[in-house]
């Protein structure tokens, strides 16, 4: 059975509209008719239906045909209109034909009217379904478009010779303009040292018709080089055989400098872990030599034998300042802080700077009268002055000024929140200064990345500005950076101040050694050098002593002489059973007994831990005589006196 087809009529008489209803229904179709015959009528049925075909005479008294043909295609272009007229000559239908009628049936001879009503229904049907695929590949166009333009990923179509035939929008973040792009070599802009790897690569996609995912480096119109990672695919035609690439990139230069940071970290933290070992047996190595020194000038009193006591004192403290340095770059870990002036150490780092740079450099100095004092580790604080003064020189191979400069300032909020490890309040501000070369923005950026160095190889190591970066950070401070090429650069510590310029950073007088009047002390320590110069040392000065070379050992002693055991030195980092271990098991035999930690490596004694422990006092490796003797001095002086 035929569908329904829902007719318009466009007629005056009713009996031709009733033949050409019968005729149509005889052959099957389920006729559904409307009769209009006036233009409002005609523009009624055109509001309010939608038809499947129109049928149309060619003259009417209220309407002619043709004013009635241009109505309709109006409304709608693609419905079938069927002109039935006997009044309609062949010169007016072919006319009428080529203004948008479909076809012309004579009234006096309908028998070509049901073949020609199911030529144009199918005709319809045909032009519909066309119309809803153009459509539709509009809507898809117009999606694909609106994907391409805000996709971050680039997208582009490649002929078989390399050549673009499509870039996406975004191509415009690293190549420019995309449309100029089109055409050109898709090698062109990448990194020589990657250009025929990806042309091979593209030559493999194309014979195999697989495609590959790579990584490689574009090389910009500014000189920058950009990582990339791009996948390619294949396009067919229809014979099967590849006729384009697809490739979508996508820019991963921040990834990768993501995952080269975290290298970074983890080389940082092996550097740690190996420079923590190190750190220990430097300072055990040098804890006897300056232990040593006190029993020697005892033993030769002589100039010539102090001048070269006082050589070895220098060089054994130098030697640890140098441990604590690596430490404070490795670790972060913090110094020995005490109140200190800046200008002492600007002065003393000008004296150094003007007999060790070449003549051509001048060294000026400008600080505040009334400049707050610091709490810091004065060899860090130099370690900074150093590093600075040095770049600086470098800076400058024909030769210029540095200047040296301090002075307070406050900060608020506002100022604060700019600046990434900024708090609101006094700052003492160290400015170095030079007119040499300068940096780029580029180069800025990377300055305080581990490794990273502007110098030839063998002349920097690219560690001296991360290490004054950690060592402003462990003081609460932060760093600004101002530098252009050709025009110098000027580096501005921050470090909190203290808000009392009366405090001086003044060498102490030594104090006279302190001795003991014949007070047992238990010295445990693994290594045996260490032990035996405590143990001179403590007894030259009036202490009695007994050591153990571990903490087993140690607390086994001590269970035999604890009623006669004033005081126990022990170390914290020991084989078998360490210091902790050791002081709880003491502690559990005997609460009241006086305790000093010593440590070769700064964090592995928590001072808070200790104390929970009852640790007394905690002495940095390697130690003095006169620090050994004034810790174990005023431990005992603070305990009270147990039977």
């Amino acid at each position: 059975m035929k569908k329904q087809v829902r007719a318009l009529l466009i007629e005056d008489s009713e009996d031709d509209a009733a033949l050409l209803v019968r005729e149509l229904r005889q052959a099957g179709y389920d006729l559904d008719p409307v009769r209009v015959d006036s233009p409002d009528a005609l523009h009624e049925a055109l509001d309010d239906e939608t038809w499947d075909i129109v049928f149309c005479d060619y003259s009417m008294p209220l309407l002619k045909g043709t004013d009635a043909l241009r109505l309709v295609r109006a409304r709608n272009p693609d419905i079938p209109y069927i002109f039935v007229s006997g009044t309609m000559g062949e010169d007016v239908a072919v006319a009428a034909m080529r203004a948008g009628a479909h076809d012309y049936i004579v009234k006096g001879n309908l028998k070509r009217l049901v073949p020609a009503v199911e030529r144009e229904l199918r005709e319809a049907e045909h032009r519909k379904e066309r119309r809803t695929m153009k459509q539709s590949l509009r809507e898809n166009e117009e999606q694909f478009r609106s994907i391409m333009e805000n996709i971050a990923d680039m997208v582009a179509v490649v002929d078989l010779d390399g050549k673009r035939i499509y870039n996406s929008p975004s191509y415009k973040f690293l190549l420019g303009d995309p449309e100029a792009a089109r055409g050109s070599d898709s090698f062109e802009e990448v990194h020589p040292d990657n250009r025929e790897r990806m042309r091979a690569i593209f030559g493999e996609t194309v014979k195999s018709g697989i495609g590959q995912r790579t990584e490689y480096r574009l090389l910009l119109r500014d000189g920058t080089t950009r990582f990339i990672e791009s996948q390619g695919s294949v396009i067919r035609d229809e014979h099967g055989s590849v006729r384009n690439v697809l490739v979508v990139s996508r820019d991963i230069t921040d990834k990768k400098r993501i995952e080269e940071q975290m290298l970074r970290a983890q080389r940082m933290e092996s550097i740690g872990t190996l420079a923590g070992g190190i750190a220990h047996d430097l300072n055990n190595v040098l804890g006897p030599i300056m232990m040593a020194l006190d029993i020697l000038r005892r033993k030769f009193p002589s100039a010539d034998s102090k001048g070269i006591l006082d050589t070895l004192e220098s060089s054994a403290k130098r030697g640890s300042n140098m441990v604590r340095q690596v430490l404070a770059f490795a670790r972060g870990v913090e110094g020995e802080r005490m109140h200190l002036q800046v200008k002492h150490l600007v002065q003393e780092m000008k004296e150094i700077a003007s007999e060790t740079f070449p003549k051509t450099i001048d060294i000026r100095t400008d600080v505040a009268k009334n400049l707050w004092a610091i709490s810091a580790d004065p060899t860090q604080i130099h370690q900074i002055l150093l590093n600075l003064c040095v770049n600086a020189r470098d800076a400058m191979s024909q030769g210029g000024t540095i200047r040296i400069e301090g002075e307070n300032v406050q900060i608020d909020e506002q100022y604060a929140r700019m600046n990434a490890g900024a708090k609101a309040g006094p700052y003492v501000v160290i400015r170095v200064s030079d007119n040499g070369t300068g940096m780029p923005q580029g180069v800025i950026d990377k300055i305080f990345e581990p490794f990273f160095t502007t110098k030839e190889v063998g002349k920097g190591t690219g560690l001296g500005l991360s290490t004054v970066l950690a060592i402003v950070r462990s003081h609460g401070g932060f760093i600004n950076v101002y530098s252009e090429p050709g025009k110098g650069t000027s580096f501005k510590i921050y470090i909190p101040g203290l808000e009392k310029s009366e405090l001086e950073f003044t060498k102490e007088k030594p104090e006279a050694l302190r001795g003991g009047h014949g007070e047992l002390v238990l010295v445990i320590d693994d290594e045996a050098s260490i032990r035996q110069i405590t143990k001179e040392t403590l007894e030259t000065y009036g202490y009695a002593v007994l050591t153990a070379g571990d903490g087993t050992e140690g607390v086994a002693l001590f269970v035999e002489n604890k009623t006669r055991i004033s005081a126990v030195l022990t170390d914290m980092m020991m084989p078998f059973m360490d210091g902790s271990s050791t002081i709880r098991a003491i502690r559990k035999i005997d609460p009241r007994v006086t305790i000093i930690a010593a440590t070769g490596l700064a964090g592995s004694a928590d001072p808070a831990t200790l104390a929970d422990l009852g640790v007394h006092t905690i002495l940095q490796k390697p130690y003095t005589a006169q620090k050994l003797l004034s810790a174990i001095g005023e431990a005992l002086l603070n305990t009270p006196a147990h039977t």
